[in-house]
Formats: structure tokens, C-alpha cells, sequence
């Protein structure tokens, strides 16, 4: 039974099944971390639930003006326990616990007021939206991406003085990279890059 399934009940397949079932859900949230690419969202409908923490998940999100998101799991006698990973990290303690705490939806225009999401667009737009953000990240070295995608996520856990350490030896490689001695090539000689991937 996959973790969000209320059909089958709640422990249908057995309480350690079930269990295992919530875990591999939240195995989902590391490897999108893990990635090594940026991950960008494409909302067209409601995001409630579990879905509203795997939007959560990604780096960026870009949604129709239409869509709906929060966690309704309270009006069910739940709590949206394992998102809580990934609502917590977008938002603020007191708008993350209103929509828990009431399980209302909120529209997509208030969404990105409170910074869930990049981009709030019509329907229409939605894959001509999606596409120009990908793309504005795409003209980027993928090895300074991977870097410092790797870097946001492992300082994002560290107490304040632990992070500007780390954060200094990340660009210290940073300095050393290929691309980034490229980027500096090509904007003094006033030319496009062309990324090495390395």
C-alpha cells in the first residue's frame, strides 16, 4: 500500500509493512536531495498531502494559478508527520503550523506570497513557465550546480559559525574548478562559457 493510500486502510498490508511504506516515502525526499541535479516542480492541480511534501522536496516549483496546496491530514484524525521534513524547510514556524494545524488549502497566489513556490502562472503558461526557468539554470556549469546544490543542503543543517567554515572550503573548490576558471575566462575575454562539467 504506497504511504499516502487510505483505501486499504491504514495498515493494511500489516504495521511493519505499512511502517516500511512511510519509510520509502521518505527515501524519496533523500535522493531528490542527493540528486545532484536541481529539481524542478511542475504543479498543474492540487498538491495536498504527501504530494504537497514531494513539491516540497524540490529545489524549485512553478504552479498553475488554479492549484490548491496544504496538508489535510488533520480533518482525518492524522498528522502530516514525515513532511513536516520538508514544510518546515521552506516555510516559517507560524504559517507551516496554520496549515497544518487547520488542514486548509491554500490557492497558489498565496503560496508564493509565503514562498512555497517560484512561480504562480496561468494554466495556459504553465509549460512555457516550467521550461524557461529549467533553462535558465541549464546555461550553468552542471559541476558548480552539483556543488553548490550539495553545499545549500549540508549548510542548511549546521549551526550559523559551523556554516560559514564549511561554506569557505566549499569555495575554495568552487575556486579550483575547471568551470569556474572557464566562467572567469570567458566573462574577461567577454565570450560564452563552455562548460567542461568538471
Amino acid at each position: 500500500m504506497p504511504a499516502g493510500d487510505l483505501g486499504g486502510g491504514m495498515m493494511g498490508d500489516g504495521v511493519l509493512a505499512s511502517h516500511d511504506g512511510r519509510a520509502a516515502f521518505g527515501d524519496l525526499f533523500r535522493v531528490l536531495r542527493r540528486l545532484g541535479k536541481p529539481v524542478v516542480a511542475k504543479v498543474q492541480g492540487d498538491a495536498l498531502g504527501g504530494g504537497f511534501g514531494l513539491m516540497l522536496a524540490c529545489d524549485l516549483v512553478v504552479a498553475c494559478d488554479e492549484a490548491r496546496m496544504g496538508t489535510p491530514e488533520i480533518r482525518l484524525g492524522l498528522f502530516p508527520h514525515v513532511i513536516m521534513a520538508t514544510i518546515f524547510r521552506n516555510i516559517g514556524r507560524k504559517a507551516g503550523l496554520e496549515l497544518i494545524l487547520t488542514g486548509d488549502r491554500i490557492p497558489a497566489d498565496r503560496a508564493l506570497e509565503l514562498g512555497l513556490i517560484n512561480r504562480c502562472v496561468p494554466r495556459d503558461q504553465l509549460d512555457e513557465a516550467t521550461d524557461a526557468l529549467c533553462a535558465s539554470i541549464e546555461r550553468h556549469s552542471p559541476a558548480i550546480l552539483k556543488l553548490g546544490r550539495q553545499a545549500f543542503h549540508t549548510m542548511s543543517e549546521m549551526r550559523f559559525d559551523e556554516s560559514l567554515d564549511f561554506l569557505n572550503a566549499m569555495l575554495t573548490v568552487n575556486t579550483l574548478a575547471e568551470d569556474a576558471m572557464e566562467g572567469v575566462g570567458a566573462f574577461l575575454q567577454k565570450r560564452p562559457p563552455e562548460w567542461k562539467g568538471r
